[in-house]
């Protein structure tokens, strides 16, 4: 006679069966879940990667300058010449001045002397205004005028940037017995020209720069030996302003500004 099975058996393996369909359908919900969870972190990593590719492209294509960064521009070139230029750049080997009935002439260099420090370039009284704006250092030369009658030294301070060189020019004594001190060279016509030859002095404001001027004659004669009622030869003191002008002007001369980030095409 054929056994069947008993009812609870047949119970048991019915929701042994449901169990396991439960179990299967729980995992393939899972496993969508997974699968839309990995889609949309790959989608929104690559729209981050495109995002970032567009910005990257942005900013570093070339593009027109804006007028601040125009003026950076300038700034920063400006700011750089005294060490970028050689020192011949800065103090030209001839400079032109106007003579005796406007005539152009030449105030031709002598000697350059070593960068020395602000405070040692000029007089006390000057050293402390620079030195408290942040004067990082002071270039010196020396000329003498077409007839070799006159010599001339010119100092350029360096400031650490324009508005430093503003503060520092508010607070510049217009005593014009005192400025940048005068750089001798042995054996020229420049060697009998120190402190108290000096006739005049006076400077000039050009970007970063307070260039100085002092002018004397070349035969030694200092300033104390010059009655009052004596005036001074009339091309002097013009021709050494002139020559300190002419160099302030070659420092702070507004550079050509590329148009574009990357040159002259955007």
């Amino acid at each position: 006679m054929r056994t069947w099975p008993a009812a609870g058996s047949r119970a048991r393996a019915a929701a042994r069966d449901r169990a396991e369909r439960e179990a299967l359908q729980q995992g393939v919900r899972y496993r969508r879940i997974f699968v839309m969870l990995l889609s949309v972190i790959v989608v929104v990593s690559s729209v981050v990667v495109l995002l970032g590719t567009i910005g990257l492209f942005a900013e570093t294509r070339s593009r027109p300058l804006t007028p601040a960064e125009q003026n950076q521009y300038k700034q920063e070139e400006i700011a750089r010449r005294w060490q970028a230029w050689p020192a011949t750049g800065v103090f030209p080997e001839e400079v032109k001045y106007l003579g005796l009935d406007r005539a152009q002439q030449y105030a031709r260099r002598v000697g350059i002397a070593p960068e020395t420090e602000c405070g040692k370039g000029v007089d006390a009284s000057v050293a402390g205004v620079l030195e408290n704006h942040g004067c990082v250092t002071m270039l010196r030369a020396t000329y003498v005028d077409q007839t070799a009658t006159f010599v001339i030294t010119v100092g350029v301070a360096v400031l650490k940037d324009e508005a430093s060189r503003v503060s520092a020019s508010e607070e510049l004594t217009q005593d014009d017995r005192v400025g940048v001190l005068p750089v001798a060279f042995p054996g020229t016509v420049t060697e009998r020209f120190g402190p108290d030859q000096r006739q005049r002095t006076g400077w000039v404001g050009a970007g970063p720069y307070i260039v100085f001027s002092t002018a004397g004659y070349a035969d030694g004669r200092t300033r104390a030996a010059i009655p009052p009622e004596e005036i001074l030869h009339s091309e002097l003191w013009p021709a050494a302003k002139s020559v300190g002008n002419q160099i302030a002007y070659f420092l702070a001369d507004p550079p050509k500004v590329p148009p574009c980030t990357q040159g002259n095409v955007c």
